[in-house]
């Protein structure tokens, strides 16, 4: 499988510099782009930013490998992602309260802390180590997919007082270059794992030094800002379950994106234990992956310019019926005694590709039909349904024996018939609802809490 990646790897970017191409054509040009102020300002955010998302997806392809490399069987590295859902579950929830009251810098220093803790525990072989370090990891990325935004929004319109428009110009770049940094880092991964030969804990080692310069530049440049004290967590959870329970739309939104984002996770604990076996470059194969997810972002900003005009709902459509057609594929490609790690491969792409178009279909969607005062309490109830379906599959439908694989990715497989199920009801209450609908060209932004680790 060694060339077939590489080949693959070049491919998708190729395709993916020809459709960037395309879809910048398409772009409107914002006034703010000759704010000299707001552009100081932008890479001071951007420096420390990239530099923390670039810690955490070095971390990505050879997470479940360096379990392996310890000798734990798949049941015990399966409690072990349990685990860190579980974590990601809880500290999810409070993580934004936390870091409107300890204050967001604050927060942010001590995600470089937490996270660079997790990294050390990766050296260590002893399980409850690696338990407690998969639990400071969902720490860690609860407060990068919050504290960083919520201080950048405050700085934003607080301190400066720029317009509220060009804080979407900042989430699209920053979605942008987030691609590309998770190719890169990939590609480093490996580099240290592989050509290097220093074993699959070796992107973790690489990590630390980022995380303690975005630390420093932290504690260097950044100012301390706070959240309002008068927002309690308990009747903001209220709010989110009563808008949640009161609005059909809210709720089949937060039924599909539990049963897609949760096969998601799924996928991220198998993709390894499907391909390791043939021998494929770890690190190249989860670059391969964040190409084939940033051709679908480059996809979705073609599809809903004014050229083709396809609606958020229609590409929400597609994405759930590529992953439904991928883990058809799983199924046979993974079937024992007949493996194709190519099939099984092509469709790990599709799947990616298809969270490509999934992710700004359902950040457009969620936008538009979820009330903002009601934004993070609605959130914080969409995550334990999606968490807990993540962590049931681990903990009860993959058992041990060599079907359990194939078992999973049917069951994953009706689960997405489920998610089609609730995007059709969907479709039927809001089909008449032009609020929902792309009027003029918009830079949609990705949600970036599921970052195919």
């Amino acid at each position: 499988m060694l060339i077939t990646t590489y080949i693959a790897f070049f491919g998708l970017l190729a395709l993916c510099l020809g459709l960037e191409f395309s879809a910048c054509r398409t772009k409107t040009k914002s006034s703010s782009c000759s704010n000299s102020v707001f552009l100081s300002f932008q890479l001071e955010y951007y420096q420390v930013y990239f530099l923390a998302l670039t810690a955490d997806w070095l971390q990505g392809p050879y997470l479940y490998k360096l379990y392996q490399h310890y000798q734990f069987l798949e049941s015990q590295i399966a409690i072990i992602f349990v685990c860190g859902f579980a974590s990601s579950v809880f500290f999810g929830l409070i993580s934004t309260s936390l870091a409107d009251w300890v204050g967001r810098k604050k927060s942010c220093i001590l995600f470089s802390l937490t996270y660079s803790i997790c990294c050390l525990t990766k050296l260590s072989q002893d399980y409850f180590v690696l338990i407690v370090g998969r639990i400071l990891g969902g720490l860690s990325t609860s407060l990068l997919f919050t504290a960083f935004e919520a201080w950048y929004i405050h700085e934003h319109t607080q301190r400066h007082d720029f317009p509220t428009e060009w804080i979407t110009l900042t989430a699209s770049q920053a979605s942008f270059w987030n691609h590309i940094i998770a190719i890169g880092a990939g590609v480093i991964a490996n580099i240290f794992a592989e050509w290097f030969g220093l074993g699959p804990v070796a992107p973790f080692m690489v990590s630390i030094p980022f995380l303690m310069l975005t630390g420093v530049f932290i504690m260097r440049s950044w100012n301390e800002n706070y959240g309002n004290p008068r927002i309690r967590f308990a009747k903001m959870c209220t709010d989110g379950l009563k808008c949640l329970i009161s609005d059909r739309r809210v709720l089949l939104l937060g039924t599909i994106q539990a049963l897609f984002e949760s096969v998601v996770y799924i996928f991220i604990f198998l993709w390894t234990p499907v391909l390791d076996p043939y021998g494929p470059p770890l690190g190249i194969v989860f670059s391969s992956f964040m190409a084939a997810s940033m051709i679908g972002s480059s996809l979705y900003r073609i599809a809903t310019s004014k050229k083709y005009h396809l609606q958020p709902m229609h590409i929400l459509s597609l994405s759930v019926l590529m992953v439904f057609f991928s883990l058809f594929m799983l199924t046979f490609s993974t079937n024992p005694g007949q493996e194709n790690p190519s099939e099984s491969f092509l469709a790990f792409l599709l799947i990616e590709l298809a969270c490509g178009l999934y992710f700004p279909a359902m950040g457009f969607l969620r936008r538009k039909v979820i009330p903002e005062t009601s934004q993070v309490g609605v959130m914080n109830w969409f995550r334990v349904p999606l968490n807990l379906l993540a962590c049931l599959g681990l903990l009860i439908l993959h058992d041990s024996d060599k079907t359990g694989t194939r078992n999973m990715f049917a069951i994953c497989a009706a689960l997405m018939v489920m998610a089609l199920l609730a995007v059709v009801s969907l479709f039927t209450v809001v089909r008449n609802n032009t609020e929902l609908k792309v009027t003029v060209p918009e830079e949609q932004t990705e949600a970036s809490d599921l970052d195919s680790h």
